[in-house]
């Protein structure tokens, strides 16, 4: 289904464009360029968008708390998620003006609405308007700097740290203190086996900072979730909040990421 012609119309106001951040940094008029092109998707969780060495031919906005999942096969047949994509960027996005191909599977984690677009008219829209372009080359900058930051988290933190990251990081885009979310999809986040992640979680439900059911996992005590992870998270949004705007971190906010690292 097309965006709605109420969208397409008021393309210069955010509230009326899809709940994807990156769509929402977006001029009125590089906006506009891609309203027409725009269609409205719901996607349902475990859903495939690319195997690897899949042609792009679509890129995907997750809105919401939709959720998109990169999934790399390991030799022994493992499948390891080496980034989530939700509303703040998106999924399948294309490097340059050549047909790209997937170099991991895309998967949808959390299903819900999407907005999608050719890749071709895509690529026209940023030919036409070079602010256009320079939004979706942020959103490139800011995915090598969550790849990065996640590089160096899984280097030097802790399973627990890393756990308590990632379950702050999905109720941030679920609006959620409950995720819909099973001990091994954690496992498979955090490349470990699954009675490595569950004995993880019995501790944090020991704690009484969290408890589980059927195929869920509920935040009890939020903050002292927070104490037991690391920080990576919190710098790489900080990162992507302040490049999607077009503006360069200030002295303070570089002061602040300079003690967050330290605690690396």
């Amino acid at each position: 289904m097309t965006v709605s012609n109420s969208v397409q119309g008021s393309a210069g106001k955010a509230a009326d464009r899809p709940s994807n951040n990156l769509l929402a940094h977006l001029s009125d008029n590089d906006f506009a360029l891609l309203a027409p092109h725009l269609e409205d998707c719901q996607l349902s969780a475990n859903e495939n968008l690319y195997n690897s060495g899949d042609r792009i031919a679509t890129v995907y906005f997750p809105c919401g708390s939709s959720l998109v999942s990169h999934l790399l096969v390991l030799e022994d047949g493992r499948a390891v998620e080496t980034l989530l994509v939700g509303r703040e960027g998106a999924a399948g996005q294309i490097m340059g003006p050549h047909p790209s191909r997937a170099y991991s599977t895309l998967a949808v984690k959390f299903g819900g609405a999407f907005v999608k677009v050719s890749a071709a008219a895509l690529e026209k829209a940023k030919i036409t308007s070079s602010s256009l372009r320079e939004v979706f080359d942020r959103e490139v900058e800011c995915l090598l700097a969550r790849v990065m930051q996640a590089a160096a988290c899984n280097a030097v933190h802790s399973v627990e740290q890393r756990t308590a990251k990632w379950i702050i990081a999905l109720t941030a885009v679920t609006a959620d203190d409950e995720v819909r979310f099973t001990q091994e999809q954690l496992a498979a986040i955090l490349g470990v086996n699954r009675s490595y992640a569950a004995r993880v979680i019995q501790k944090f439900k020991a704690d009484h900072i969290l408890q589980t059911r059927r195929r869920a996992i509920q935040v009890l005590d939020p903050r002292r979730l927070q104490a037991k992870s690391c920080r990576c998270h919190e710098l790489a949004e900080g990162f992507t909040q302040d490049v999607l705007a077009g503006r360069h971190p200030s002295e303070l906010k570089r002061k602040r990421r300079r003690q967050l690292r330290s605690e690396i």
